[in-house]
């Protein structure tokens, strides 16, 4: 080819980019969309990006049916490469100017050949869903149909790179089952996250059923668990998930990142104080978290949704932790099948990326009932068991006021693999509450006694004795806690921890069975 010709086709490449680029599923909707106030996918990842980052991969795909080809620039979906704070990442969502955005055959495989190219490089990967569901008559028949089964594979990531989702509109289909096997998921308010559409219902079952209460923010972020956080604007989905990438590797081989130290770390004699030493007050265990993390460190994750139990990212000495919490302010801190699930979540993703975890303990136990029991509390319970004796993270425990039950146990305590167990010297350790134990064992007794002054100052006396062997100090006496602390050293402790686990090996991803575990 002449040189002039060259430049011909360079030219006119760079102007089929543009008119893709710009116009994408048509000029007047995408000047709809601004005039609305509603962001093209193009806006969302520009403006989740750095600025002038993205470099588009498929830009000239399009429809595979022949009468389709003009009208389906990029086939629905968008995508390529950029960076985040100079860090890279494939970031791709879905093109509502586009037949709605639905899944097609070309889209999805763009989409599976981001997942590989993300993979390949070890960098997290970004998606925007707002999908209307697969696109017919593209997956009507049989070939249709097994096509988009690339999508699926994406579950086979076993989390070696980070992978967030932003709900940003009406999702259905595809979307949203991309946003099930994310680690990370956003939501705007206004937006629906779902299965299949209010519209399907009314026309399959009858149901007739609003897109917010099939799935909107609220449904998730309170009752279903699917989100990690339900957010205003759009520009708070972006922050959030830039924000959430900032704790972790680009993948499941590196470190986490270590952010600035903020310097010597002193006694903190006000901690203690946050939390009342009656053992049935309540109180907002999020204050003693943040007194602990370094200071604007705390993400907290679905702070919606089972409120018993905090879940969240944070840096401790610049190291970036997860952080489990019983938290008494709501439902005494107890654990139930919901809570355990926001754990387990938590210890998924910490265990894939190498992120220790610190728990702060203050549980009354499991919660007990026919509703946590038909809600399967027996499997929750135990299969948060399972994750922290299979997670291979570091851990670190503490005691702040008591451990009931199992729940000890279930919250990382006595023979459990955590690697640093403390207590606060006030905490209490036991089968269950001293009251409710000396009801239990000895109710019988104490109903003999006629005298009610008399059946409770016997009452009290059980309790006292019963409370003693409850005291950290007869569980340190026989290496199940390995030491009493000074609250007011807790942050300092874990910090030394926390430089001293620093130098470990990191295992395989391989050898890390709890990282191969789904996230939802």
């Amino acid at each position: 080819m002449a040189e002039a010709d060259q430049h011909e086709a360079v030219r006119e490449l760079r102007e089929k980019a543009v008119t893709v680029r710009d116009e994408m599923g048509g000029a007047e909707k995408v000047e709809r969309m601004r005039t609305e106030g509603t962001p093209t996918v193009r806006d969302h990842i520009e403006g989740f990006l750095d600025g002038g980052s993205f470099r588009e991969i498929g830009t000239f795909s399009r429809s595979m049916r022949l009468e389709d080809r003009d009208r389906t620039p990029g086939d629905g979906k968008i995508g390529g490469h950029g960076t985040v704070e100079g860090r890279p990442v494939a970031v791709f969502g879905d093109d509502i100017t586009v037949l709605r955005g639905s899944s097609s055959i070309v889209g999805t495989r763009k989409e599976y050949r981001l997942f590989e190219r993300a993979l390949a490089m070890g960098v997290p990967i970004v998606h925007f869903g707002q999908t209307g569901g697969a696109r017919i008559p593209d997956t009507m028949g049989a070939e249709g149909i097994s096509e988009p089964g690339d999508l699926f594979t994406m579950a086979a990531r076993h989390h070696q790179v980070p992978m967030a989702t932003a709900i940003v509109g009406q999702s259905f289909g595809g979307s949203s089952f991309l946003s099930a096997m994310s680690d990370f998921v956003v939501m705007t308010e206004g937006s629906c996250l779902a299965v299949t559409s209010p519209r399907v219902f009314e026309i399959a079952t009858g149901e007739i059923i609003s897109f917010e209460e099939v799935g909107g923010v609220a449904v998730h972020a309170e009752t279903t668990g699917q989100i990690d956080l339900g957010v205003e604007a759009d520009e708070e989905a972006w922050a959030a998930i830039r924000r959430w990438l900032s704790y972790l590797p680009s993948n499941a081989h590196q470190p986490p990142p270590r952010g600035e130290p903020p310097g010597e770390i002193e006694p903190d004699p006000g901690l203690v104080g946050l939390v009342p030493t009656q053992r049935t007050r309540g109180y907002d265990m999020r204050r003693v978290v943040t007194r602990l993390c370094d200071e604007g460190s705390v993400f907290e994750l679905q702070p919606r949704y089972a409120r018993s139990v905090v879940s969240a990212l944070a840096r401790i000495d610049g190291f970036s932790v997860g952080v489990v919490a019983n938290n008494p302010m709501f439902n005494a801190g107890v654990l139930d099948p919901e809570s355990c699930h926001k754990i387990i979540r938590l210890m998924t993703v910490c265990d894939a990326f190498n992120l220790p975890v610190i728990f702060i303990v203050d549980v009354p136990g499991f919660m007990v009932g026919r509703r946590v029991e038909h809600d399967r509390m027996l499997h929750w319970g135990m299969r948060m068991m399972q994750a922290l004796q299979l997670a291979s993270t570091p851990t670190l425990t503490v005691c702040v006021r008591k451990a009931f039950g199992l729940a000890w146990q279930a919250m990382n305590g006595s023979q459990m693999p955590a690697h640093g167990v403390y207590a606060w010297p006030g905490a209490e350790i036991g089968f269950m509450d001293p009251e409710v134990g000396v009801n239990v064992a000895y109710g019988t007794k104490l109903a003999q006694i006629a005298d009610e002054d008399e059946r409770e100052a016997e009452r009290a006396r059980l309790v006292t004795e019963v409370a003693e062997a409850t005291s950290p100090y007869e569980a340190a006496g026989t290496m199940r806690v390995d030491e009493i602390i000074d609250p007011a050293e807790t942050r300092m402790i874990l910090a030394e921890d926390l430089n001293s686990l620093a130098s470990r090996s990191l295992p395989p991803p391989e050898s890390r069975p709890l990282s191969w575990w789904p996230s939802c």
